[in-house]
């Protein structure tokens, strides 16, 4: 039995449930002080925090290691006495290495053990390593005591742990903070005995799973809401399943690196870094502004849920992706990536003052390390461009950048079409500016139908020939075929332009031009010579069909259009509008009629406004001249 096909339903639930369980799995590893971010010296930026319950205040790690150093300062180490070693002069030896470690350590006394007592104190300036005894004797010694590191560490630890871990207690009811007081050194302490009492009072599977069930169904109502947003607003992208992978990956990718930066001790300046501009640069550069927006606030609200400054996180970073996706809304030149970079520093860095002023009423809180952590992430905006070029190439997508690129004429394809085939060369750029126009007026992708216009008809070059815009000296090679030879030949160009595309890995949506801008229309000239030379035969139309397949969006179908009129108009004498707009009229109501846009979004009024514009263009391009008067004398 044949694999069935996995359903595009079954892989987009897929893709939206694993971006829930990656939230619902990372967010109980974001430490539970990261929930709170509040400094020494600095105002409680949160509400009143009282404690609902007796907690001891535990000591900072500072004062637990200064006490520790102080205890081990007054701790004698234990040496035993080498029996082996002992003589009658009286110098307690020891080796280098203790000395060392003695001074190291700053010890002032050692005890020394015989048996399981401690039989003297002696001070550390009694002590005598081999070399100093020797010069004292006049003879060499050895050690006669040796260090006895398993008391030594067996009594260090008796010491350490009978160092209190807390001092005081916050009884039930007492305010610890409220906003806007100042972070002391005991409030401080006290706040983060909370948030320690807060983790070992509750059981921690019951915690967890509580935790759990709330980010699941709160990571679920927010994706939620960007798939109505699909379903309703952006049906096409909805039916898309590579779109909706890329969504999700974009997604998933910045939850993953901002739940992992919040497990950092400088989780709110790391965090900062994070460059979230580019979800809505990559959602614009492969679609429009609106989903470029609604992803990019999907992403910084599925963020926001474990950050330690939800309200300052969410404000600058809509304000910075609302930046992007206005300065990009047409994105043709890499250099509007530095620009954008530029204003995105200014936006974030002007929204994080309004807050601080907001939130406190001076700039007090004010970090320079934060305005730093934005200069960093608007720098890499510029990076986003390598991915790109990554997603294209994964996705099978095209971006505008390279579109742009691709309409460049100076390009090594685009020289060789205009010295092979000058005529043709001329007839696309001709296309691609009554396609251009067209879309502009009903709001296709302009971009894209330009440079689709401008490759639709490279497959003449490899027989430029055959067609008769080339055909500087009049002689038409098809004349002496057959009819149906003549027509095979020109439909060739259709096969010969996909082949030569894939040979220059050109893009499947620039292909998609080449392959349906005569969809499964007739060679009428040649079926038409070919009925009136056999009028008692029956005629195959197959043989004078182009293969296809029809265009299926709405820029295909403008292209379509804009070739047969721009085509046609070439064999016109009269320019007059009557004259034009009836060829226009006449040309598209048989496309029409043929159904060739049958697989097409276009509706009736887009059809209408297209008319339109290549009248009124192509009257533009053919107006009349002035003749010039010439002298009398002459």
């Amino acid at each position: 039995m044949k694999n069935r096909p996995v359903p595009a339903l079954v892989i987009k639930t897929g893709a939206f449930l694993a971006l829930i369980a990656l939230c619902v799995y990372l967010y109980p590893l974001v430490e539970s002080n990261a929930k709170f971010h509040f400094q020494l010296g600095k105002p409680w930026t949160y509400e009143l925090i009282t404690a609902a319950y007796d907690f001891p205040i535990y000591k900072t790690e500072e004062q637990l290691s200064k006490e520790q150093t102080k205890a081990m300062q007054d701790f004698t180490p234990y040496f035993t006495m080498i029996s082996e070693a002992s003589s009658n002069h009286h110098l307690y030896i020891i080796s280098l290495q203790d000395k060392s470690m003695l001074e190291e350590q700053q010890h002032k006394h050692i005890a020394i053990v015989q048996g399981k007592r401690v039989h003297q104190i002696v001070s550390t300036q009694q002590l005598y390593t081999p070399k100093s005894a020797y010069m004292q004797l006049g003879y060499e010694v050895i050690p006669n005591l040796k260090l006895d590191s398993a008391m030594t560490a067996h009594m260090q630890q008796s010491i350490l742990s009978n160092i209190a871990l807390t001092e005081g207690m916050v009884q039930a009811g007492e305010k610890i903070i409220d906003r806007g007081e100042i972070v002391t050194d005991e409030t401080y302490r006290m706040l983060t005995s909370y948030i320690r009492a807060e983790d070992e009072r509750h059981a921690p599977s019951q915690q967890l799973g509580l935790t759990r069930l709330g980010v699941g169904l709160m990571s679920a109502m927010i994706i939620g809401l960007f798939i109505v947003y699909l379903i309703v607003f952006r049906r096409s992208l909805w039916e898309d399943v590579r779109a909706v992978l890329l969504f999700c990956m974009l997604c998933g990718i910045m939850v993953l690196a901002s739940y992992l930066a919040m497990r950092s001790k400088n989780a709110v300046f790391i965090l900062s870094l994070i460059p979230f501009t580019w979800v809505p640069i990559t959602a614009r550069v492969f679609y429009d502004s609106r989903t470029a927006m609604m992803l990019h606030l999907t992403t910084i609200a599925l963020v926001a849920m474990a950050t330690p400054v939800p309200y300052q996180f969410l404000m600058v970073q809509l304000v910075a992706g609302s930046i992007t996706i206005a300065c990009l809304k047409d994105m043709s030149q890499r250099a509007q990536l530095a620009t954008t970079a530029g204003l995105v520093l200014v936006g974030m860095s002007a929204i994080y003052t309004c807050i601080l002023l907001v939130t406190n009423g001076s700039l007090r809180m004010c970090s320079g390390y934060t305005y730093l952590a934005y200069g960093i992430n608007a720098l890499l905006i510029i990076c986003v461009y390598g991915v790109i070029y990554l997603i294209e190439k994964l996705f099978r997508l095209v971006s505008s950048l390279t579109l742009v690129e691709l309409t460049n004429i100076n390009s090594n394809l685009m020289l060789d079409f205009a010295e092979k085939a000058p005529g043709t060369f001329q007839h696309s750029l001709q296309v691609s500016n009554l396609a251009t126009e067209a879309a502009k007026k009903i709001g296709a992708k302009v971009l894209l139908v330009r440079t689709g216009a401008m490759y639709h008809d490279i497959g003449k070059m490899l027989h430029p020939q055959y067609f008769t815009e080339n055909q500087a000296d009049g002689i038409n090679p098809l004349l002496t075929m057959s009819y149906r030879e003549a027509a095979q030949t020109v439909i060739r160009h259709i096969t010969d332009g996909e082949q030569l595309a894939r040979k220059r890995h050109l893009p499947e949506a620039v292909i998609h031009f080449i392959t349906t801008h005569h969809g499964t229309s007739l060679v009428r000239y040649f079926y038409n010579c070919e009925v009136n030379a056999h009028p008692n035969e029956e005629v195959q139309e197959a043989d004078f069909r182009y293969p296809g397949p029809k265009p299926t969006t709405k820029e295909s179908a403008i292209l379509m259009m804009a070739d047969a009129i721009e085509a046609r108009s070439r064999s016109l004498k009269d320019f007059a509008p009557d004259t034009v707009r009836n060829m226009v009229n006449e040309m598209i109501e048989a496309q029409v009629l043929d159904g060739q846009f049958s697989q097409t979004p276009l509706s009736f009024r887009d059809v209408e406004q297209i008319k339109q514009v290549f009248t009124q263009r192509l009257l533009v391009i053919n107006h009349r001249r002035v003749q010039y008067p010439t002298l009398n004398n002459q």
